[in-house]
């Protein structure tokens, strides 16, 4: 892992850049929900570009997006970072599926509720019937939607297991699913572990990221499964496996059983 860091003037510039982005991002929420819905994906593309800029995140994209044709679509991506969510939505404009404690973060939570995040409370085993008919509800009607089966975030050095509870909304309308796998780079083009969202806080996240000259992050798009004919297990199995292949041969899915952090056990 490179050592390189940025001067200290370096990080306050960005930060204010940041802060000020964020403000832009609250302002802009607060009309969100009554835009039209190609409206609304342009504007979270273009604040998810923008914030990308600010933190010097350089993107690598390879495979092939979701084509209009395939709709409804999901995305379904391993976790590593918060980052994820914004790297998604520069390519690929989607409603993201979380854990209701986001709405309490400072900034990002309001803005994430006003832009239509679908949030999901971790402790009630019985929400899942909720925020299932609430992904295919927005699948539906013409929205992308995100999920992070792993339900909480690794290191990057490996795939947890893959829960399905929320694959049952693909399951409910045959959606077409496209795995998604990410990872992260630092300047020495070897795994960064400065994106990585473990037992840190929010600000210590950023912190990190914005002490590095610049991080790669990498979209690698698989091709897409259809979702007509199986069950959410076999579809969980499916896609863990899959994104556990793309990002390496060796790597290993995650197989002990294990409650996620906002998702119940099926």
């Amino acid at each position: 892992m490179s050592n390189t860091t940025t001067s200290k003037l370096t990080q306050i510039f960005r930060a204010v850049r940041l802060i000020l982005h964020i403000i832009s991002g609250l302002a802009q929420s607060a009309i969100y929900p009554r835009l039209s819905q190609p409206a609304q994906k342009n504007m979270s593309k273009n604040w998810s570009v923008g914030l990308l800029s600010i933190l010097s995140i350089r993107l690598r994209l390879s495979g092939a997006l979701p084509d209009a044709k395939d709709q409804p679509v999901m995305l379904v991506a391993n976790h590593v970072s918060w980052l994820d969510v914004y790297s998604l939505i520069t390519v690929c404009p989607s409603r993201f599926v979380a854990k209701s404690e986001i709405r309490g973060w400072p900034f990002l939570g309001w803005l994430s509720r006003n832009v239509g995040t679908l949030f999901i409370e971790r402790k009630k085993i019985t929400d899942i019937v909720r925020i299932n008919q609430d992904i295919s509800n927005a699948l539906t009607t013409g929205d992308l939607v995100a999920i992070f089966p792993e339900g909480t975030t690794s290191d990057g050095t490996t795939v947890k297991k893959f829960h399905a509870s929320l694959l049952q909304s693909a399951v409910a309308v045959e959606a077409t699913i496209y795995p998604v796998a990410i990872r992260y780079h630092d300047t020495s083009g070897e795994l960064s572990k400065a994106p990585v969202y473990v037992d840190v806080s929010l600000l210590e996240s950023i912190g990190q990221i914005l002490q590095q000259p610049w991080i790669e992050v990498e979209l690698i798009f698989a091709d897409p499964v259809n979702s007509s004919g199986k069950n959410r297990q076999e579809l969980a199995r499916t896609t863990q496996q899959i994104i556990t292949n793309t990002l390496s041969p060796q790597m290993s899915p995650h197989k002990e059983p294990e409650k996620p952090s906002y998702l119940p056990v099926e």
